[in-house]
């Protein structure tokens, strides 16, 4: 099948040829006549697969003009980075169509977003956050909302965006398509579903865990960050191998200390990513990796969903994750469009527990390669590795409340003070040894 063959007008199909494509995936096809329909959906299907595709084809297919300044096709993600991929892929989609697409999310000026989203559009991809902060500030209207996308969900929860999400949903017109896109299913989507979709048909390209066909996988057991680091630097000398590589690890402060490591010998090759780092640092820091100007990135999980780099050789899992599907995830950076990809996970003594789940969940156990004999094995834990010592507070017993005291000790006795009323005379005796008689007045 190919896309002429899917119910496309020449608008959509002139911009995919000038984009050189030709065969619809695997979501794409299955997904297109259902939401086509009308129905809602619920689709499964990896990172890598086309669902930006899969929902943008059939949504701007049904597209009417309108002179309306409200958006008609809302598409909901999780992060900054997946709304401008999105943008960008939609704007190329209607190269020959009027449609203005726009994105929104936080961490930038919000009255220029405001600004832009008052002169009106057609197709808005947001955050849930800035999405929310745009209605409550009457600027963004959803009124006239009649598709509903809301993609990387399992993303979406994990990140706490459930109550700015439910919010926006309540606000939309009850009468609209609702397309879900999501890797996993877990039990709180079920429940959005339950609540405000209508007999959604499921449509799933990929089981949860299965990894792409095209992905050779492999692993080193290594026993601390350092030796690590020294594999890594070896192995990615190799340039010509080499060509496009993205380096996961398991937290910012990781991430940050590995780039330091790395950034004296590959100083205009090299380039790092988490949600720390500004946001125009970030953008600029993927451009630079997307064009090659990069060939490493090391980045945390901020990027592991979504988005769309192109001819990424090898994924190096640093650090593995405690989340099996993270993994999947992860490698999915590699192996795109039908090419093939390399994984290569790194993994510690505490890690092996991460790799069993993950082989459990894939049915299938990642091949453990031998160690380079000529390897430099570090025994220098980083502050991260060593064990952290918790002292004991020490506790003080008091004493039961009915036995304490009010002091510790017995008073002086200047300060055994007794209130008693004492009259003049008495006063007087005590100041002159005997009474004091009033003399009589005299004339």
């Amino acid at each position: 099948m190919t896309f002429s063959d899917l119910n496309l007008n020449n608008s959509l199909l002139n911009a995919l040829s000038d984009l050189g494509f030709v065969q619809p995936t695997p979501i794409q096809e299955k997904s297109f006549s259902v939401a086509m329909s009308g129905k809602d959906m619920v689709g499964i299907a990896q990172t890598g697969t086309g669902k930006t595709l899969a929902y943008l084809l059939p949504c701007l297919r049904q597209w009417q003009f309108s002179k309306d300044k409200h958006p008609q096709i809302l598409v909901i993600v999780p992060t900054r980075e997946l709304v401008v991929q999105i943008v960008e892929e939609a704007q190329k989609l209607t190269t020959y169509m009027n449609v203005v697409t726009v994105g929104v999310y936080g961490g930038t000026n919000m009255k220029t977003q405001m600004a832009v989203v008052e002169k009106g559009l057609d197709v808005l991809v947001a955050t849930p956050g800035r999405l929310l902060d745009l209605v409550l500030s009457g600027s963004l209207k959803l009124k006239n909302i009649k598709k509903l996308v809301i993609d990387e969900i399992d993303e979406m929860l994990s990140l706490g965006f459930r109550p700015q999400l439910i919010r926006v949903l309540d606000s939309l017109p009850p009468k609209r398509q609702n397309l879900m896109f999501s890797a996993t299913m877990m039990d709180e989507i079920g429940q959005l579903i339950d609540t405000f979709f209508n007999l959604p048909e499921i449509v799933e390209a990929a089981p949860t865990g299965t990894p792409l066909d095209n992905i050779e996988q492999s692993a080193y057991h290594l026993p601390n960050f350092n030796t690590k680091a020294n594999l890594l630097e070896r192995l990615i000398a190799d340039k010509a191998l080499f060509t496009k590589v993205l380096v996961f690890t398991g937290s910012k402060s990781l991430a940050d200390i590995l780039f330091e490591r790395l950034e004296g010998k590959l100083t205009d090759e090299i380039g790092v990513i988490h949600s720390n780092k500004a946001q125009n640092k970030r953008f600029e820091t993927v451009n630079r990796f997307k064009s090659g100007e990069n060939r490493i990135l090391i980045a945390t999980d901020i990027i592991a969903r979504g988005l769309d780099i192109s001819e990424v050789s090898h994924v190096f899992n640093f650090d593995m994750p405690e989340v099996p599907e993270t993994y999947i995830h992860r490698i999915g950076r590699t192996g795109r469009a039908e090419q093939k990809g390399l994984s290569i996970a790194f993994i510690t003594e505490r890690e092996l527990e991460y790799q069993e789940a993950i082989e459990e969940m894939m049915s299938r156990k990642i091949p453990i390669l031998p160690i380079p004999e000529d390897l430099v094995i570090s025994d220098e834990l980083i502050e991260e590795e060593k064990p952290k010592v918790f002292m004991k507070s020490p506790t003080i017993k008091l004493p039961p409340k009915e036995t304490s005291n009010a002091a510790f000790h017995e008073k002086i006795a200047k300060n055994k003070k007794v209130n008693v009323r004492v009259s003049r005379k008495e006063k007087m005796d005590k100041k002159y040894g005997k009474p004091q008689k009033r003399k009589p007045k005299t004339r």
